[in-house]
């Protein structure tokens, strides 16, 4: 495994990533919550557009792998800078961004702060919004007198470790909502999600569908694949997606 560079960002933040030379439009990896560049998503993209000469950028944004800070310090907010710093030091020319999960959000914040940049976008298991709609909806009344409180609550995962909920996500989410407003995606996009997760439900990804305006978007959904989405079927799909939006 080949060591990381690191970006230093305007935040004071420093940024591991890989980054592989090759022809554009770049491929863009947003990793999901809690997640890592190492993820098989993000190294199967890369094996990928290695071979087909393709330009290719993953990172580990502030709080998670490889890069500086702690998690439940950080925010929907600090990770839209540290994905816009990414962007504007270590690419150019026209961008396909690939968005697992919370990545997914961070892909349409990308989108909507620059549109003139983004060539393609393919989302997996998108979670727009998930802090407002996801978290603070499902809480109990006892769990956000604790967030109110200033005290973290704890969240269980199918998929990792329990989830750290803290107020500075919960406040900072509420302010970076993107299906509140028109959310105009000028590019293709192709929405992948499997209807065995239970992370991120088909509903979401239909009312993302249904919200913004693209004049080519489009979702699959994937019968009994989970939140991973990264069996071999899985990948295959993801890339195909890539290939589809880069046309």
């Amino acid at each position: 495994m080949s060591e990381p560079q690191y970006l230093e960002t305007a935040q004071g933040r420093r940024l591991a990533y890989h980054r592989t030379g090759g022809e554009g439009p770049m491929v863009v990896f947003l990793g999901g919550l809690k997640s890592d560049m190492e993820g098989t998503k993000a190294l199967y993209l890369e094996d990928w557009a290695r071979a087909q000469g393709r330009a290719f950028l993953r990172f580990d944004y502030s709080g998670h792998g490889q890069s500086s800070g702690v998690f439940e310090e950080g925010s929907i907010a600090d990770w839209h800078e540290d994905t816009l710093a990414a962007v504007e030091a270590l690419t150019e020319g026209p961008l396909v961004v690939v968005g697992s999960s919370m990545g997914g959000w961070q892909a349409l914040l990308l989108a909507r702060a620059m549109p003139a940049r983004v060539a393609g976008l393919v989302t997996i298991a998108a979670a727009p919004d998930f802090t407002e709609d996801g978290y603070w909806a499902g809480f109990s009344d006892a769990q956000k007198a604790e967030i109110e409180a200033g005290r973290n609550v704890e969240l269980p995962s199918d998929y990792m470790e329990p989830y750290v909920v803290t107020r500075k996500m919960i406040e900072d989410g509420l302010r970076h909502l993107v299906l509140r407003a028109p959310l105009d995606l000028p590019f293709p996009v192709r929405m992948l999600q499997g209807t065995a997760d239970t992370a991120v439900s088909v509903a979401t990804a239909v009312a993302l569908l249904e919200h913004a305006t693209s004049p080519d978007m489009r979702l699959l959904l994937v019968k009994d694949a989970d939140h991973r989405f990264s069996d071999d079927t899985c990948l295959q799909l993801i890339e195909r997606a890539v290939e589809d939006v880069s046309t």
